[in-house]
């Protein structure tokens, strides 16, 4: 436990103040330009990571969404219900309705995952044609999705936004956005609630480094470049069109420090 907590109050003495809430949509911006280009110039080396069946991609990036809401959903129960209590002296009942309202900000991230991973297959649908193997006095078949290709072994080229630029990105700046919540709470540090509350939070941002990693390798191993950006760009425009738009206005989920400016929050968790 002591390791537990030594590593908690460094995690978060580096999330004080904004600093990388700020600084990582430009980090995910510059992975996506970099990695394009070493990709590009071939000057990425052959890794693990470039096999699409590597532990990381199997059991995280394909479920990542899933990952992301079930650590967020007890997290942000917990500490907007002690913030409730604790900063604005609510009752119990008025306490789980706030929590109840900032839970609804999981079921916005999941319809955003949904409409635009299936506008993604749909685009791709759309703009794609199937290459096959068949013999040339065979009659050619028109093919009108992906799966149906596949299905007769065929190669589907097809314009293939980035899904994992996108849900990877958005996942990680979601997170970052909710665990600042420990910058107004505190707690204190012999109670079983802190100790509940430190697990989640380095498990959030241990989470939060593989999502970052795994949009390092996306950039490098996988995708054109305009597939990429345009996947990053949509992540990061779901990100700010909540959090830094439609979550300010009074019928929304609201933000986990509600009515307290980025530029004047503190860094008040107990250490």
């Amino acid at each position: 436990m002591e390791r537990l907590e030594r590593c908690g109050r460094r995690l978060r003495a580096g999330l004080a103040a904004g600093r990388v809430r700020g600084r990582l949509p430009w980090l995910l911006l510059a992975i996506v330009l970099l990695g394009s280009a070493l990709k590009d110039g071939d000057l990425v080396p052959e890794t693990p990571m470039r096999n699409k069946r590597n532990p990381l991609n199997v059991y995280f990036v394909k479920v990542a969404w899933a990952w992301t809401f079930w650590l967020l959903l007890p997290f942000i129960a917990v500490t907007t219900y002690q913030f409730a209590k604790s900063k604005f002296l609510y009752g119990p009942t008025k306490s789980i309705l706030m929590v109840l309202r900032r839970l609804s900000a999981l079921l916005v991230g999941t319809a955003i995952w949904y409409v635009c991973t299936r506008l993604f297959m749909y685009i791709e649908n759309l703009t794609g044609t199937c290459s096959t193997s068949g013999k040339l006095s065979e009659p050619r078949r028109l093919y009108a999705t992906k799966q149906e290709c596949h299905q007769d072994n065929g190669i589907w080229n097809g314009f293939d936004i980035s899904g994992h630029c996108f849900l990877l990105s958005y996942c990680a700046l979601m997170i970052m956005e909710e665990v600042a919540v420990l910058e107004g709470l505190s707690i204190d540090q012999n109670s079983k609630l802190h100790v509940v509350i430190n697990v989640l939070f380095v498990s959030l941002c241990f989470l939060t480094v593989i999502w970052v990693f795994m949009f390092l390798c996306t950039a490098v191993y996988f995708h054109d470049f305009s597939q990429k950006l345009l996947g990053v760009l949509i992540g990061l425009s779901a990100w700010y069109g909540t959090y830094r738009f439609w979550y300010l206005k009074p019928f929304s989920p609201g933000l986990p420090l509600p009515n307290i400016p980025l530029t004047s929050k503190k860094y008040s968790y107990s250490r």
